[in-house]
């Protein structure tokens, strides 16, 4: 039988008993500490407030007396380096901890705030350094540190932000793991459907173009077509660019690279490299019948705003002025748009030459079918008669205008009332313009041979346009239609000053802009192309087309041997979503092989 004490005592006894035990308990938390921290402790309290000696303290919680002043001297030195009272206390917070990857991007987050980037940027950037955090958290950190939401702002407001000092990645092939993150200028992927399709891809790796150790040659033109197509001003005046991943995709990198190396890669272009990367694109635009009977030639300039002397002057239309500068010549089909010929290497004593200059590159290693160019069209100072007379010899037709003297002007106002006739000219629009004009054949010196003449009144100009060309049998309305869309070449000039940036080159080096306008006119000919695949937006401009189509910022992410690129809901985007899954079967090399989807996200 068992017999319990307890049973047998009064309940105060039994109280009291319970009580001493508690006590007893409570008191060996305190003398027989179970944790490191906690021995630490009341071993360092019992040499600090209760003045025993050190030895003492050492042999009574199991310490050499030398590991004890060892512990002594990290706790004075924790002490002088943390006044928080935090070394053995850890206060806890309610909520979610903040991790330390967040905390370490705390100061880039705050910084990009400063200079008025948004979330879904700022998030772009952190992806580039390969921090991952979330939006939310980013959001967080703002709204603590007291920053008030952004206004809505324009997109130029948005290009003119202030740049932010952010040390990136270095550029390097991408690992093609998979992943998830975020781009601001994703629209520019579409352009590699358009690069793999008409095997622009192929004409890149044949090329003369050099690559390095790190970045090969087909992802050294990617990168710069990257900036290019996403509508980037000269390479040294912003690099914000080196932080999307986004655009580091398009060349099959994990970012692109810095400033620095453009230019580096720059000088070790050649104008034979760039007039035989045309001439390979020229072969794939007939192979694919881009290219119709007629071109369109004209001059531009291209300045430099330094103070090198070896540069001859020209006219500038678009400052109204001569100043240094190149002179360019580009070529451009008016069916399809493509820009078939340039050259940045045009020296004024040789300009009138161009001409015969364009159709050696266009017949160059051709077949006789495949030399389909009949007319060549421009301006009177484009070249001079002479050449049109070698013109007339190669069997090319050519339509351009007369120059209009005084004396020719007195002879127009004399000719008879009953030669001249009215004509109804095609518009654009489907609509058509009626002119008073008058066809004749005359002698033209320099020439040297009979011209057909075709004087133009009811134009809209006070003084009668004088085209003249060699064509005699083709009917006045569509050599005037032919002529009047010689403007298009000016209009994709004055595109490619404005949206290419052609007049902001900042090099005097005529190779180096020889190099930045093929690289302009490859762009060019990608957002045309584009345009094609788009039907009813087949004419509209390449401004036009970037802010309607290619601006745009997605969640792009990398599973297996697919990218799928989910790009933020815009107004024109179930139109992108019909036009693009047609490629959604072409693999890229520069990828891993890999397809690329595109999907539309659920916010905008």
């Amino acid at each position: 039988m068992q017999i319990y004490l307890h049973s047998y005592l009064p309940k105060t006894c039994i109280c009291n008993y319970r009580l001493q035990n508690s006590i007893m308990n409570s008191a060996s938390f305190f003398l027989q500490p179970k944790s490191v921290a906690h021995k630490q402790y009341e071993a360092l309290r019992m040499y600090y407030v209760e003045g025993n000696p050190a030895h003492e303290v050492a042999r009574r919680f199991g310490y050499t007396y030398r590991a004890f002043t060892s512990l002594v001297s990290s706790f004075r030195e924790k002490l002088g380096e943390n006044q928080s009272g935090s070394i053995f206390f850890v206060e806890h917070t309610p909520g979610r901890k903040i991790s330390s990857e967040t905390l370490g991007s705390k100061s880039v987050i705050i910084d990009m705030r400063k200079k008025y980037y948004s979330v879904p940027d700022i998030k772009v950037a952190l992806d580039g350094l390969g921090q991952s955090v979330s939006e939310k958290n980013i959001y967080n950190i703002i709204a603590a540190e007291g920053f008030s939401r952004l206004p809505r702002r324009t997109k130029l407001v948005k290009q003119q932000l202030d740049k932010v000092q952010i040390q990136a990645e270095k550029s390097g092939p991408l690992g093609l793991s998979n992943e998830t993150f975020k781009s601001s200028n994703a629209g520019i992927l579409m352009f590699l459907a358009m690069i793999k399709h008409f095997e622009i891809d192929k004409v890149i790796s044949r090329s003369g173009y050099p690559g390095t150790s790190v970045i090969n040659k087909t992802s050294s033109i990617l990168c710069f077509l990257a900036l290019k197509l996403a509508n980037r001003r000269r390479y040294s005046s912003d690099d914000t660019w080196c932080m999307d991943r986004g655009m580091g995709l398009f060349a099959g990198l994990n970012v692109l690279p810095k400033t620095a190396w453009y230019t580096s890669y720059s000088d070790r272009v050649t104008t034979e490299m760039n007039r035989a990367f045309l001439k390979q694109l020229h072969q794939l635009w007939l192979k694919f019948g881009l290219l119709e009977d007629t071109a369109n030639l004209d001059f531009t300039t291209i300045p430099y705003w330094g103070d090198d002397s070896h540069l001859e002057n020209n006219w500038s239309g678009k400052r109204g002025k001569a100043l240094g500068s190149m002179l360019a010549v580009l070529a451009h089909d008016p069916e399809s748009g493509v820009i078939d010929y340039g050259s940045a290497n045009v020296l004024q004593k040789d300009e009138s030459a161009v001409v015969l200059e364009f159709l050696d590159f266009y017949r160059e290693g051709n077949k006789e079918e495949d030399n389909k160019l009949r007319y060549v069209i421009f301006d009177s100072k484009f070249t001079n008669y002479e050449n049109l007379k070698k013109l007339d010899q190669d069997s090319i037709k050519f339509i351009t205008i007369r120059r209009r003297g005084k004396q020719i002007l007195d002879r127009i106002a004399k000719l008879p009332a009953s030669g001249w006739k009215n004509v109804k000219v095609e518009c654009a629009g489907n609509k058509h313009r009626t002119l008073h004009v008058y066809d004749e054949m005359m002698f033209l010196n320099g020439y040297d041979n009979d011209i057909r003449q075709i004087t133009i009144t009811g134009n809209g100009k006070i003084k009668p346009a004088i085209i003249i060309t060699n064509d005699r049998d083709l009917p006045i309305e569509k050599i005037i239609r032919k002529y009047a869309r010689r403007w298009l070449v000016e209009k994709e000039i004055s595109e490619h000053i404005d949206f290419f940036h052609l007049n902001l080159v900042s090099s005097s080096m005529v190779i180096k802009v020889d190099f930045d306008l093929t690289m302009s006119i490859l762009a060019h000919n990608l957002y045309r192309l584009f345009a094609l695949e788009l039907g009813r937006y087949a004419n509209i401009s390449a401004q036009t087309l970037y802010d309607k189509f290619v601006l745009n910022g997605a969640d792009i992410q990398i599973v297996n041997k697919t990218i799928t690129v989910k790009l933020k809901k815009k107004r024109e985007l179930p139109l992108i979503l019909e036009v693009m899954p047609k490629f959604k079967q072409q693999k890229y090399s520069w990828l891993g092989n890999k397809n690329i989807i595109f999907e539309g996200a659920s916010y905008s």
